[in-house]
């Protein structure tokens, strides 16, 4: 660590391993599934509490309202945990903002509920990688800056909803990354600790098809077959998949008794342009194929929604602030690689507001989104160390000099 000056040493001593694991494995035991209000509300609890350690303000935010079809084909509420916010020093010139969140993709029901050491260093459990680590190693980076003599201010967002797009959420993103200097999210680094560069965009969409029930065997012919429609729409839509964008048909709900034509069924989909004109032509596509099929098959077709997490390009301020990153990793020696990747995050907001992010910044881990999810438990205080260096060296001017 030579590269280091002594007041980066100084920063980085206070730093310990046990502490953030502790509390990683602490949060790992609540379940806090998108959909267990209980439990996010439990956890939110527990932020807040660890959170109040920093100097500021935490607050409690409640969510947006969020509507989604249901298999009925009728748009219901759907609720969502409230979001934590931390703005330490707002009358700073100079602000970043952190961000990660606390839902997990694990149900109140689903069998993977608790932690297993696969060795040493390999914790297997839900949310570990996704991100009760980086939320933890977050943390122990800000309490290491502030023992420091830290002038740059920060907000903290903690959101609740991420792991399905962020819809109650976005509002509250967007409103928060405004005039920021950059942004650091914690999602979790690839085992190698490469990290992810530029992201695709992200849509979810339920097309809603209306036919025309009759009895399957008297009057077929009557009937406008919603089913059929619906997986026409299917197929029209994966024809148009081409290099930079991706579409998923991924589940069709409804239908009828075998011996009547169905009059209802939802193409529940999705979509990743890997830019702006992609997404125009993703547009340009689902407004053809929609036509056609409503058409062909004498039906109505009501689509509801958006590209919610749009393309995050490289800026130059990106590369900027990569580079900021990458050298004080290499002073702490943890060389790192950046490269795309097909997913989608929180980033993307962010990016979208014109912010320069850098969104792999939690512990390192894999198999995410599975009961093989797990973390490497060296890098929570690695990690905790590259925040704390990050932080320090944006204070002292490494990116707006």
């Amino acid at each position: 660590m030579s590269a280091l000056s002594g007041e980066e040493l100084d920063l980085l001593e206070a730093i310990e391993h046990a502490p953030i694991l502790d509390r990683t494995l602490d949060w790992a035991a609540i379940n806090s599934g998108t959909g267990n209000l209980d439990g996010l509300a439990a956890m939110a609890d527990r932020l807040a509490h660890a959170f109040a350690a920093l100097p500021g303000e935490v607050r409690l935010v409640d969510p947006a309202p969020v509507e989604k079809v249901d298999g009925k084909g009728q748009l219901r509420e759907v609720g969502h945990g409230r979001h934590l916010v931390l703005s330490v020093r707002p009358e700073a010139d100079h602000r970043v903002i952190l961000t990660g969140h606390m839902d997990t993709v694990y149900a109140r029901e689903h069998p993977f509920q608790s932690c297993t050491w696969l060795d040493a260093d390999t914790l297997n459990g839900p949310g570990t990688a996704d991100m009760k680590g980086g939320l933890s190693l977050m943390l122990a980076g800000l309490l290491a800056f502030e023992q420091g003599t830290p002038m740059m201010g920060y907000d903290v967002l903690i959101n609740s909803d991420e792991e399905t797009g962020s819809l109650s959420s976005a509002a509250l993103i967007a409103q928060l990354a405004q005039v920021k200097l950059a942004a650091l999210t914690y999602e979790p680094g690839l085992p190698d600790g490469s990290m992810a560069r530029a992201r695709p965009g992200s849509g979810n969409y339920a097309a809603v098809v209306t036919g025309l029930s009759a009895h399957a065997g008297r009057n077929p012919q009557d009937g406008r077959n919603a089913v059929l429609a619906a997986g026409d729409l299917g197929l029209r839509l994966a024809a148009g998949i081409r290099d930079g964008l991706t579409i998923n048909p991924a589940r069709i709900e409804g239908g009828a008794p075998n011996n009547t034509v169905p009059d209802l069924a939802i193409l529940h989909f999705n979509l990743r342009p890997r830019s702006p004109e992609l997404a125009e032509v993703a547009r340009a596509l689902l407004e053809a194929a929609v036509a056609e099929v409503s058409a062909v098959h004498d039906v109505h077709i009501h689509l509801h929604g958006h590209v919610s997490r749009p393309p995050k390009p490289i800026t130059p301020k990106t590369e900027a602030l990569f580079g900021l990153v990458s050298k004080a990793a290499a002073d702490l020696g943890q060389p790192m690689r950046w490269q795309d990747t097909g997913g989608v995050c929180d980033g993307n907001n962010i990016a979208a507001c014109g912010v320069p992010v850098l969104d792999t910044m939690g512990a390192l881990g894999g198999s995410i989104h599975s009961p093989q999810e797990f973390m490497i438990a060296s890098s929570l205080d690695a990690r905790a160390r590259l925040t704390a260096l990050v932080l320090h060296r944006l204070d002292r001017g490494a990116l707006h000099a």
